[in-house]
């Protein structure tokens, strides 16, 4: 269920947006007291608000680059260093800062109400705690855990492993299903941009994630993964079908926030089509390349570039992403593209790798089939569309080719709207097998991105810093 942000702009009060470089975006609490308490009713769209910044900019750049959907434009530069691997630690101080100070800890704020009559606002709280310290430790790995959001008590907080981490997030989900079962409470209503107060789409919404969170440990600790999945159909569980995303305005400071950024770095085109994608399009003769692209003018194809090739292209025009993902800086209507935390084809291909590996009860096939149905129908696709392009993506009968199946597919799916985690599926299965490493790589010896680079401002502030880790160390649960 998708929800207007201009509906919710009040919970804006708490702090101002920032778009004058790729390192200054939405700020939503600027207080370094860390306010100790306030109405569960403001902070849960602040929170709210602030997720929607993490995971529809800033990791949707990286997420884009690095799951080579899209490039760097030959003829700019804002986005250069991260294809070509050479990020630096200041470029990741914004991200850390929305996860920290303004989404984990604003929620972490509505989990202390003493009273009873928030019950709902707290296990929405929990719930967004576990999804937003999931984005965190997928992307940085060892991450400050029962040590942070305790405010100017805990300044220097410690790092704990992402075992730790995943246990909390299971726990954090568990804590809010409980409470939102609870027989006590206030609907949160119009305060709730993703549901409207629908506790039940909420529950949805925390099986999902727990399939997914779960899922993600399937390389690293497959009887943890099994045992954790099984147990969680064996409650007869409710999953996502529709997509859970804030919508925006074209007004306001309001729009889609890489739409924004663009606008503040002066409206240039810095984002093109990948020629990993585009090609993997090409082979497959599938339609969804014209509705993630724009063509060009006077040209009926998808004009790309190989992966970080840009400085052997420095003339050459290259087509855009298209409105729907919010990054074409030339169309207006990229403001209003949806920031997605999960799609409903997302959560038909995980219920299909769930039943692949033996773990659910339900048809692999029927799901991953449903996944792709989704994506077509979320572009605006036809059924004619559907059926030509099923005729070369049916499923596997052989079953050492229906993981490769289901999570390229996937990632087919979650092009342009979830971008890092298609990066985040890359890294877990190795699949899609066609990634290539950037021709505009500076690292050598065949390198990869695997995790961001821990941000500076945790190198110079926090005592229990673990020190820089490159960005080609992999996380605890990226095996493969």
């Amino acid at each position: 269920m998708k929800r207007n942000f201009k509906k919710i702009v009040f919970a804006f009060l708490l702090g101002t947006i920032a778009f004058t470089s790729c390192n200054k975006y939405l700020d939503i609490n600027q207080n370094p007291n860390y306010p100790e308490t306030a109405e569960p009713r403001l902070l849960l769209p602040t929170v709210q608000a602030s997720i929607g910044q993490i995971i529809g900019n800033q990791l949707q750049v990286y997420g884009g680059l690095w799951s080579q959907v899209w490039t760097q434009n030959p003829t700019s530069s804002q986005y250069i260093t991260i294809d070509q691997y050479n990020v630096k630690s200041t470029a990741t101080n914004s991200v850390w800062s929305n996860m920290y100070r303004y989404a984990l800890y604003n929620a972490q704020v509505i989990t202390k109400s003493e009273s009873t009559l928030d019950n709902y606002y707290k296990g929405i709280a929990y719930i967004l705690k576990a999804y937003t310290f999931q984005l965190a430790t997928d992307a940085f790995g060892d991450v400050p855990l029962d040590d942070a959001l305790q405010g100017v008590d805990f300044r220097s907080p410690r790092y704990q492993s992402q075992k730790e981490v995943y246990t909390q997030i299971f726990a954090d989900i568990d804590k809010g299903i409980e409470l939102l079962n609870n027989k006590t409470g206030t609907n949160p209503g119009q305060q709730d941009m993703f549901f409207g107060g629908d506790l039940e789409s909420w529950k949805a919404f925390a099986n999902t994630l727990k399939l997914k969170a779960y899922l993600r440990l399937s390389e690293v600790d497959a009887t943890t993964a099994a045992a954790g999945i099984k147990a969680l159909y064996a409650t007869n569980p409710k999953f996502l079908e529709r997509n859970v995303s804030i919508t925006y305005t074209t007004t306001g400071g309001n729009e889609n926030p890489l739409y924004n950024e663009m606008i503040g770095l002066r409206s240039v085109q810095n984002l093109v089509a990948s020629g990993t994608i585009v090609k993997a399009f090409l082979n497959n003769n599938d339609p969804r390349r014209f509705k993630l692209f724009d063509k060009l003018s006077e040209q009926d194809t998808i004009a790309f570039i190989d992966q970080g090739d840009f400085r052997a292209n420095t003339k050459k025009r290259v087509s855009p992403p298209s409105a729907l993902v919010g990054a074409n800086v030339r169309d207006a209507k990229s403001a209003l593209a949806p920031a997605n935390l999960f799609t409903q084809a997302e959560s038909y291909f995980l219920q299909s790798e769930a039943a692949y590996r033996g773990w659910a009860t339900g048809d692999a096939e029927v799901n991953y089939n449903k996944g792709i149905q989704a994506s077509f129908a979320g572009l605006g696709l036809s059924a004619e569309d559907l059926k030509a392009y099923m005729t070369n993506a049916t499923f596997p009968k052989a079953k050492d080719g229906q993981l490769e199946a289901i999570i390229t597919q996937k990632y087919f799916a979650l092009a342009g709207f979830q971008n890092f985690e298609a990066w985040n599926e890359w890294r877990r299965t190795g699949y899609p097998s066609f990634f290539i490493v950037s021709k505009g790589s500076v690292i050598g010896n065949g390198q990869m991105p695997q995790r961001l680079i821990y941000p500076n401002s945790e190198a110079t502030s926090n005592a229990n810093f673990p020190g820089i880790k490159p960005l080609t160390d992999r996380v605890w649960w990226d095996v493969k």
